[in-house]
């Protein structure tokens, strides 16, 4: 059974998206949830009010992880808070943008990784002393790590960047009882995904996905919810295909 009574979760860009459900289905089998956004101020409090409406306890915390200190300032809030443990952490928090090789630029590329690959790298270590046994880390990496999708090539680095790390943080943390994963989501609907919302959008992932529909933020979100919590003590190191069937 999934349950993350009384555990503490950060999880970050949780103010829309894969990050607001992942929020949500955390809070719902237990955990307080801290809610990092980076500009939405409204959206992280609409998620808040939410899960507390419920129930739940959640506070909203803000950092710009596109800033070469965003991760050490969110660690600091988040130490602030939850004290000398963190049970949860789900990274993330990330940016797309859909470029052919020709059109990419320094400033485009620069901007992907930092966010993508920076950001949950240097907040992990910023961490790591409130990471202690029974912990769970989930960073989001993408269908596009291991499979082309359109023109999405310096996102997909960044994606696949995350796959590896998921695998030294494993064995690096391993040792002291922290789990890490990651969730690899195929095409979601989802504000940073306005493809998934048009017509051609929609054939063009139904046309590779066994599943037939599009998915939707919840359908990752229970993923989530399981990888971090003790039904899933035995898994570390992997990257859990939550895609429909997509490219088989």
């Amino acid at each position: 059974m999934t349950t993350c009574n009384g555990k503490t979760a950060l999880v970050t860009g949780a103010s829309r998206g894969i990050g607001r459900a992942a929020a949500l289905a955390l809070a719902k089998v237990g955990a307080q949830v801290l809610v990092h956004y980076g500009r939405n101020a409204a959206e992280a409090r609409s998620v808040v009010d939410q899960i507390r409406a419920a129930g739940g306890r959640a506070e909203a915390v803000e950092a710009d992880l596109s800033d070469p200190q965003g991760a050490r300032k969110l660690a600091a809030k988040v130490r602030e808070i939850v004290g000398d443990r963190l049970d949860i952490l789900v990274a993330n928090a990330g940016i797309s943008k859909a470029a052919t090789i020709e059109e990419t630029t320094v400033e485009d590329f620069d901007a992907l990784f930092a966010v993508n690959v920076r950001a949950p790298y240097f907040l992990v270590q910023q961490l790591l002393p409130i990471l202690k046994e029974g912990s769970s880390v989930i960073f989001t990496s993408s269908l596009a790590a291991h499979a082309a999708v359109g023109n999405l090539s310096a996102y997909a680095a960044t994606k696949g960047a995350i796959d590896t790390l998921v695998k030294h943080f494993a064995l690096i943390l391993g040792s002291s009882g922290v789990r890490v994963n990651a969730v690899a989501p195929g095409v979601v609907e989802t504000d940073m995904s306005g493809f998934a919302k048009t017509d051609a959008g929609r054939d063009f992932t139904l046309g590779m996905q066994a599943l037939k529909r599009v998915a939707q933020p919840d359908d990752i979100a229970g993923a989530i919810a399981f990888l971090a919590s003790d039904a899933a003590r035995w898994v570390s190191g992997d990257t859990l295909r939550v895609d429909g069937g997509s490219k088989l």
